[in-house]
């Protein structure tokens, strides 16, 4: 549960599915995963892009080996002091993996309430101290209700309650809905863009690390800085590879 809801931040899960069986079994456990060089993680991450939380889960797995015995917590204060672990990805583990009591907050989720409870047509891009204080009041007191609900809503925003074209009619709370009842305005929240990706750094990082991941002896500097059209962003991209951990240089060499 831990790997998937990691894969599954900013990546939709069609995507995710082959790498995490990959992943997992290779790496059943966290002190399976622990014993091996980060280079491997980054390495089977694969496309999946934001390649970032292949390290965080590898340093999570090494933290989990040393502090837990090689078991995931359970309790969310125990993992949101795990590394890479933020609100949501604990309090997902809490709920789905242990059925435990917690505020599962995803974008879904946040659009739900924002429409149920304050009747405005879509929720802010980042979550707000608000939004939490709001699901805080939605949660159910025990730990079967709150799982329960964590899933509900969550399925409910992706399936009925979406972003673009709601099926209102199908929705179970829609006689309850603040929004529905206000008319559906579309003003009171701000407009949710879709993140640039062509010639932005982000791809240009890819095509770096993708040249160095597949190249089983390394890849030269200068191989890796041509395979991107403008020199310039190449040498930062992959000066910010380097200083993230994800590349790492032995001479002219470049390897995971």
């Amino acid at each position: 549960m831990l790997v998937s809801e990691v894969m599954s931040q900013q990546t939709p899960m069609a995507r995710v599915v082959a790498p995490w069986t990959q992943w997992m079994e290779r790496w059943p456990t966290p002190d399976d995963l622990a014993e091996e060089e980060p280079g491997a993680a980054v390495a089977a991450w694969g496309r999946l892009g934001y390649p970032r939380r292949a390290l965080r889960l590898h340093a999570c797995a090494v933290a989990i080996a040393r502090q837990y015995g090689g078991v995931v917590p359970s309790r969310y204060e125990d993992l949101i002091g795990l590394p890479g672990i933020g609100d949501y990805t604990a309090a997902a583990v809490v709920s789905f993996a242990f059925g435990g009591r917690a505020a599962v907050l995803d974008t879904n989720v946040r659009r739900v309430l924002a429409r149920v409870e304050t009747g405005v047509a879509n929720c802010a891009s980042a979550t707000t101290r608000a939004d939490r204080e709001l699901a805080a009041r939605w949660l159910p007191d025990g730990d079967a209700d709150a799982a329960r609900w964590a899933v509900a809503s969550m399925e409910l925003g992706a399936l009925i309650c979406t972003a673009r074209t709601p099926s209102c009619q199908l929705c179970p709370v829609a006689a309850h809905c603040r929004w529905v009842a206000a008319g559906k305005p579309l003003d009171g929240a701000p407009a949710r863009r879709g993140q640039p990706w062509k010639g932005t750094d982000r791809q240009c990082r890819g095509v770096i690390l993708d040249l160095v991941r597949n190249a089983e002896r390394g890849v030269e500097v200068e191989v890796a800085l041509a395979a991107w059209p403008v020199r310039h962003q190449a040498e930062k991209c992959l000066s910010s590879l380097l200083a993230d951990g994800l590349v790492h240089q032995k001479g002219s060499t470049l390897r995971l």
